[in-house]
């Protein structure tokens, strides 16, 4: 959707090499990827001088063992504890926390079962629970063949949604996923929102593409050909991606299903250097860059059709490149050097109205490149050089005013999640590159990838159990 870093060198633009960029040697290993996955979960660390943390809900996760069920208790404790939507609770060990209560249900005011104030319903000892901190409690068990997701309401003394599911065997492939979902129903059931956990990132590594869960557990290749693979790029339905793949010297753009590893030729690409291709809200249209010996502008084809390459940008003396829509389809985000230095413009998605987007300050502000428009349409999230080294920034689309996110080492190609909260991006900050996730709102960061070598990543939109199957 993006990912390129354009500078310039005797007067003449150069395209800095997110193709040609040096591949870096392996670092630490993940965590398992099978479908027993019963790691701790990794806290990450906040980031104080930028963020103020806001007031989140508590929520504890019951100590039961058995049924089988014990890595899908850790995947889903996991998963709510990285939606950063919640508090997470650990209780201590032993027999000081008592579940078994006596007295019946009632009606709760969430439409659920409760029990009388001050007293316990079914299993849960409320008034302790609520003592603790929590505001809400996920119960996790089997009935015969279905797992059973109980969320009980401490304040209203009751259950307040009990999810049902059938989950695939852990062998399967769709497992992970399967309770991924499960944990975004559960916070869908708690707060109202949809979560992230039913997602997964693409990224570059050894000039091959990459799945791996946003969890940071089940990375898989996906890139179907043995030449340099770059620059993928979701479609929003989730099914399929596109990419750039690089050979003698040229660029050629494919699209790649997910779930059969079936890869198709864009039209009229491969005769220059395409690359960075996005796709927009509807499916329908890619947009990319070419570069060519007269420069690099930004084009659009209808996939649809295979048909209607289209210019957006005339160049002249500057390149233009690296398009992201915006989730109307109204607007095209982009790189252009146009002031000297690459920085972020936008135009309309038929190439008109094009205007700085970023505000900068000449001689002062760095390039800016690798743009990305937030899934909510508010933000435009890029890498910018401060004093020698990249760091992300967030820019607000209506105010046009900027903030920078990160300080630490050097981060660079930040992509969203579908909660417009949540970035991937590359950093250095522990000795080499690998992939990390930000929230915005509570500055957590933590790492997705603790491999040295990946780079140039791309959330998904979530995953549905239609497109969630892989190869």
């Amino acid at each position: 959707m993006k990912r390129q870093t354009v500078g310039r060198s005797d007067g003449r633009t150069v395209i800095v090499a997110a193709v040609l960029v040096s591949l870096l040697s392996f670092g630490p290993t993940v965590r398992r990827s099978d479908g027993q996955d019963t790691s701790a979960i990794d806290r990450g660390v906040r980031i104080g001088i930028v963020y103020r943390p806001g007031v989140r809900p508590g929520l504890v996760m019951l100590p039961r063992t058995g049924q089988g069920l014990d890595s899908v208790r850790t995947m889903v404790a996991r998963d709510l504890d990285y939606s950063d939507r919640f508090e997470v609770i650990t209780l201590p060990g032993g027999d000081s926390i008592r579940l078994a209560g006596t007295t019946g249900p009632r009606r709760s005011s969430a439409g659920g079962t409760a029990a009388p104030r001050g007293g316990t319903q079914g299993s849960l000892n409320y008034p302790l629970y609520q003592a603790l901190g929590a505001d809400f409690a996920l119960d996790i068990t089997a009935a015969g063949d279905t797992t059973l997701a109980t969320l009980h309401d401490i304040a209203g003394a009751g259950i307040r949604r009990t999810l049902r599911v059938r989950l695939p065997r852990s062998s399967d492939p769709d497992f992970r996923q399967a309770v991924h979902r499960l944990a975004d129903q559960a916070l869908q059931a708690a707060i109202g929102t949809p979560g992230i956990a039913a997602t997964r990132i693409l990224f570059v590594k050894d000039g091959k593409v990459y799945q791996i869960d946003q969890d940071g557990a089940d990375q898989k290749l996906v890139s179907s050909s043995d030449r340099k693979a770059m620059s993928p790029a979701w479609a929003s339905d989730g099914r399929h991606f596109a990419y750039m793949e690089f050979q003698a010297g040229k660029g050629w753009l494919y699209l790649q299903e997910m779930g059969g590893g079936k890869r198709t030729a864009v039209s009229t690409t491969g005769s220059a250097l395409d690359f960075t291709p996005a796709f927009s809200p509807d499916g329908q249209t890619l947009a990319f860059s070419r570069a060519t010996e007269e420069g690099t502008d930004v084009y659009t084809i209808n996939i649809k059709d295979n048909c209607c390459l289209r210019r957006l940008t005339v160049g002249r003396f500057s390149d233009n490149l690296s398009p992201t829509f915006s989730p109307d389809g109204q607007r095209i985000a982009f790189v252009s050097t146009r002031p000297g230095l690459p920085q972020i413009y936008v135009m309309a998605a038929d190439g008109t109205d094009q205007q700085l987007f970023a505000p900068f300050d000449y001689g002062v502000t760095g390039a800016s490149n690798a743009p990305e428009w937030s899934p909510d349409g508010q933000s435009v999230a890029f890498h910018r050089d401060v004093a020698g080294t990249l760091q992300v920034f967030v820019l607000d689309v209506r105010t046009r005013t900027v903030r920078q996110l990160t300080s630490v080492g050097r981060n660079e190609d930040p992509t969203w999640a579908p909660d417009s909260r949540h970035l991937a991006f590359v950093s250095d900050r522990s000795g080499y590159r690998q992939l990390w996730i930000i929230d915005l709102d509570t500055g957590r960061i933590r790492p997705l990838l603790q491999q040295s070598g990946a780079r140039l990543p791309a959330w998904s939109p979530r995953l549905s159990e239609a497109t969630s199957s892989t190869p």
